[in-house]
Formats: structure tokens, sequence, C-alpha cells
């Protein structure tokens, strides 16, 4: 009896979500192209990091290899956008890493990942809205700083802000209010400020062209520390030490440093996934979003690279500034007046950060709502301009209290926990799909379940039928040569086990290789580990892929997404305890809401009363035109053999 109950309620942690694909309809409103998406994607992503992260990279970490850091950096984060691209021409619904969570690994994994996504998008809105009122109150004197730390502020360190930021909270509640106007509105306010933004960034290139000098990417230590030893000059800059100048050259810091930059210049590209949340808002989506975060990514490492270049010729790496590098390379070239450009652009960019922050944060709300996981009352949606009204509204709060209240730095890492365990569910999603079986539409299922059997069946042929097909039973041969050239039940659970296998083994090699070092015990089990991986992926490497025709399809599977695993949970295990403690905390308060209220009001659950359990597999493929037609006709067949009856 208790065993019974432990699996019924695994069956409901577990059970998925069916989706038809190819349902035109849409509650919002579709109306965004391909290059609203392009420019969605390059605005959340090229933010103000490019701006300031570049600088700080270069001089502590990379120096002129900088632009190996991106390089490497982009790679890495291409592995990511591929399981997005594919999973946004598979299933083009509003949702982004959450829905397909759902449809694949089931609902308590889906639910995790939606939790998590709000909370990234909550912190990245908050702490945009913040550097953004910093900005703007900087060139204008630092006046709004003024005025609240003299009538506002707040004694309470360690826990609130110094001082409440009025302006930060009514750039939330002003582009709150764009985003209920209407999505097309909010689209071309992306698209002016992206072009403004990357307008900014081509000067800054072709200026670096102009005023750069190579020399600074061959920097001689020895050299500078006798020019500073002996010149009785006056130095507008602090003088250099050895340890900031390093091995000097193109790489001071050597390899080391490269693959530290670069793991810090991988979240420079976090937020291409806005694009994942408007499936149910673009007019072609499954050839839309795949497009649209491949190009995105390319456009953001083209003018990371760029400007990385550009700064590091114009001025030498040990004397760029880690907050403002590019005014301050600016004024070392003697072109002072450009710093006011680099102003406009870093407000441009800061303002398409914060609406790619604040435009998927209230749809995952809805798709969440409307799943029945999160209160219903939050999946109401606009008549008049088909957006998800009170999602918007409460996500835009709660965002402008937290910016009113809290410091963020402290929190600010959350951001990545949530990302970067989306990226890996995305990623175990991709490798598990594609080796599932293509299953029958509901409507084909309900016809086949509602045909009697033959009277005069015999019962030896009912046992026949019962047993598996030889290629579907489990034996060494089917796991290490499937005679199958299509995906079976077999060779799809098999990709499920080992799929499981390695999450486990990705999460024990990062967790040894973060705090165990070099030592031999450390290596021992980065062997033993990295072996067993690799034997795992050449088993699932073995079983046939399904055949769909999709928009879209991650290259070189199994490898890519396990790849994109490995490197998104080793990041995730570089965060701090604190981070960690903060983000059980919050999953905690999650959990009371899911087995409190999601568990129970979940549309899978009301479904699944009246229905039996659908495993991962079930998941509706794209149909083509010979389905649509053959379910046509027998439709008709049947409804001809009813009106005969009735005769």
């Amino acid at each position: 009896m208790i065993l019974a109950k432990l699996k019924d309620v695994g069956r409901q942690l577990l059970r998925v979500k069916v989706v038809d694909c190819n349902a035109e309809d849409s509650r919002l409103c579709r109306c965004l192209n391909t290059f609203d998406l392009v420019a969605l994607g390059v605005g959340s992503t090229l933010g103000a990091g490019v701006y300031v992260l570049a600088g700080a990279v270069a001089r502590s970490s990379s120096g002129p290899a900088i632009v190996l850091s991106f390089l490497i950096a982009a790679l890495a984060s291409v592995l990511a956008g591929l399981c997005y691209a594919e999973f946004g021409a598979r299933v083009p619904k509003t949702g982004s890493a959450y829905l397909y969570s759902y449809v694949t690994v089931g609902e308590l994994w889906a639910f995790i990942t939606g939790w998590n996504l709000i909370l990234s998008y909550i912190i990245g809105t908050s702490s945009v809205a913040r550097a953004w009122s910093a900005t703007f109150d900087e060139l204008i004197g630092r006046h709004i700083e003024i005025f609240c730390r003299q009538y506002m502020t707040i004694k309470a360190p360690g826990i609130l802000a110094e001082y409440p930021d009025i302006f930060a909270v009514f750039i939330i509640i002003t582009l709150t209010g764009l985003l209920v106007f209407g999505v097309k509105e909010s689209a071309v306010v992306n698209k002016v400020f992206t072009c403004i933004n990357v307008l900014v960034l081509l000067f800054v290139v072709i200026s670096g062209m102009v005023k750069g000098n190579l020399e600074n990417w061959n920097v001689n230590p020895e050299k500078i520390l006798n020019f500073t030893r002996n010149s009785s000059l006056n130095m507008t800059y602090a003088l250099p030490s050895k340890e900031s100048l390093g091995e000097g050259g193109f790489m001071p810091f050597g390899f080391s440093g490269v693959l530290s930059g670069a793991a810090t210049c991988f979240y420079a590209f976090i937020g291409f996934d806005c694009i994942a949340t408007t499936g149910e808002e673009v007019k072609n989506p499954q050839r839309a979003i795949p497009v649209g975060i491949v190009a995105s990514l390319l456009i953001c490492f083209v003018a990371y690279f760029a400007v990385s270049a550009a700064l590091t010729v114009m001025m030498p790496y040990y004397l760029l500034d880690k907050n403002s590098p590019l005014p301050v390379a600016f004024k070392y070239v003697g072109w002072e007046g450009a710093t006011y450009a680099v102003a406009i652009g870093s407000l441009c960019a800061l303002s398409t950060s914060l609406l790619g922050s604040m435009f998927p944060m209230p749809r995952v709300i809805w798709a969440m709502a409307e799943d029945g996981l999160l209160f219903k009352c939050l999946a109401k949606i606009s008549e008049r301009t088909k957006t998800p009204l009170t999602a918007t509204i409460a996500s835009g709060v709660v965002a402008a209290v937290m910016a009113f209240l809290f410091d963020l730095k402290d929190l600010v890492d959350l951001m990545s926990i949530g990302t970067l365990l989306a990226y890996t569910l995305v990623a175990a999603c991709v490798l598990v799909l594609r080796y599932q079986p293509v299953q029958p539409s509901a409507s084909y299922e309900m016809a086949n379940t509602q045909e009697e059997p033959d009277i005069g069946e015999s019962c030896s042929e009912v046992n026949i039928d019962m047993l598996p097909p030889p290629a579907d039973r489990f034996t060494i041969r089917n796991l290490l040569s499937p005679s199958n050239t299509e995906p079976s039940r077999l060779s799809g659970s098999i990709v499920n086990v080992c799929t499981s296998i390695l999450g486990v083994l990705v999460f024990v090699f990062s967790i040894v290789a973060v705090h165990g070092g070099m030592a031999p015990w450390s290596l021992t089990i980065l062997t033993i580990v990295t072996l067993i991986c690799l034997v795992l992926c050449g088993i699932v490497c073995r079983q046939p892929q399904s055949k769909t025709k999709l928009a879209f399809k991650v290259p070189l599977l199994p490898f890519l997404p396990v790849i994109s695993m490995f490197i998104n949970v080793y990041l995730m295990m570089q965060l701090d305890r604190g981070t960690w403690l903060r983000f059980a905390i919050w999953m905690a308060l999650g959990f009371v809401i899911y087995f409190g209220y999601g568990i129970r009001n979940s549309a899978e659950a009301t479904s699944n009363k009246s229905g039996p359990y659908k495993p991962a597999s079930m998941m509706m493929e794209p149909m083509t035109k010979e389905k649509m037609a053959f379910l046509r006709d027998g439709q008709s067949a049947t409804a001809d053999d009813e009106d005969e009856d009735e005769d």
C-alpha cells in the first residue's frame, strides 16, 4: 500500500505536459518577426557588460588575450544557444526552459526551472534598474544620491541598501507600463535603443582602429618598469607593479588567465534565452526563434570581440580602468569629447538590458499560472493588448520593491544559478527527446482505444501480441548495436537512464574539479568519471535518433549537449556557499507553493484524472501533412459508419 502510494506521488512529480505544436491559435498577440527577436536577444545580451566587463577582465585576468576569452565564452554559450534553438523549433510555445522541462523531464523539474527563472529575471531587472539610475545620476552630478542620502537614509547594514533608489523604481514602473501597453510597441522601443547601442559600439571599434597602437599588444614588463623607475615626470596614472604587468606580450597572465577570463565573460552572453519566451507572440516561431537565438549570439560575440580588441590597442591593459574603461581610454588617446557618446551608448545598453529582463519575466509567470503551478489570478490576459496583464504588473511591482530597498550585490549571483540550471536542463532535455520514439497524436490514440477486438481472435494471438518484439527486449546486443533504424521504447529508456547517470556524474565531476584541486585522489576520481561519461556517451550515440524534420537540430549529438551540461554545472559549482544558502531558502519557499498549491491544481493533474499516465516520450511531435490527411480520412470514415448504423 505504501509502495503504491509512493509510486503514485512519483508519477505526479514526473508527469509531463502534452503540447499540440500544430495549433496556430494563441491567446497572446502574434506580431513579432525575426528582426524583432534578433533585436531583443542582442539588446538583452549586449548590455552594460560591454562597457565595463572588457576593461575589468583585460586588466586582471587576460590582458590583450581577452579576445580569446570572449571567443571561448562565446563557444560555450553557443552550445546552450543551440539547445534552445532546437527546442524553439520543436515546441514554439511560451515558457522557455520551464516549458521545455515540462514536456520532457516532468512537472517537478519544470517548477524548479520556472521558479528559478523568475528569481533570475526579478534580480536582473532590479539590479539593472539601479545601475541605470547610478549611471544617469553620475552624468548629472550625483544629485539623486545626495538627496536620498540626506532625507531617506536606511540604517540596516547588511540587509537593506544605504538609501532607497526612487529613480530606479520610476524606471521599472515606466517600462512595466510600456509592456502592458503592447508587445509591438515594446519591440519598437527596444529596436531603437539597440540600434543606438550598436552604432556607439561601432564608433568605439573604428576609434580603436584609428587611434590604436599594436605595440600595446606586445608590452615588455622590464622596459615599462625601468622607464617608470627612471622617469622624473609627473605620472597621470598609477605606477604599474610587476604583478599587474604579468609576463607581458599578448597573453601576460598565461593560458590560465585566458580561461579565468572566459569564465567571467561567459556571463556576458546570458540573456538570449528571453527569445524562447516569445513562442506564442512570433509570426513564424519554428523558424524565427532558432534564427533569432543564433543570430543574436553571433552579433554579440562580434561586438564583444571587436570592442575588447579596440580597447586593448587604444590603451595598455595594465592602465585600463575597471569601472569605466572606455571613457578613460578615450581620454588617454586625447578624444575626451567621445565620452559623451559612450555615456549615451551605456544608457541605451542598460535600457535594452532592462527591457530584456522585464519582457520574459511575466511570460514565464503567465505560463506557470496557466498550467496551474502558480496562482490562477496571474494568468489573466488583457483583451485589448493581448499581453499577460496581471503577471506583468505583479512582476513589475516586485522588481520595483527589490530595487527600492535592496542593494542586490549579494543577490546577483543567484541570477547565475537560475540561468545555468535552466541551460543544463535544456541540454539534457534535447538529449532525451531526440532519441524518443514518435508517438501518434492524441486523436489517433483515442480512435485506436475505441476499436473492439475481433471476437474470433484467439487467446494465443493476444498473448503473442503482448510480448515485446525481439528488437525491444533488453540485451547487450540491443544496448550496443540496436537493429532498429527508428527509436523504440527500449532505446528511449536507455537514453533516459544514461542521461540521468550523466547528470549525476557531471555534478560529481564539477564538485571534485572545483574543490579537489590537483590532489592525486581528485585526479583519480576525475579520470574515472570522465571514462564512465565517455562510455555512456558511446552507448547513447549507438541508439537511433528521431528522423522528425525540424527547422533546426543540434549537431553532434550526444556530445554537444553533454559538454554544455559540464560547462554550466562547473560554473554553478564555482559560486560561494552564501549564494547556495540563499538559493536553498528561495527553493524552500517555492516548494511550499508547489506542494501546497501547484501539485493539486496543476492542469496535468486535472487531465490525468480522466486519462492514463503519459511518459516524456508522449510529447507530440510536429504533425506532417500525411498524418493530418490520415486522421482526417479516418475521422470521416468513422462518421460515415455511424451514419450508416443510425440508418
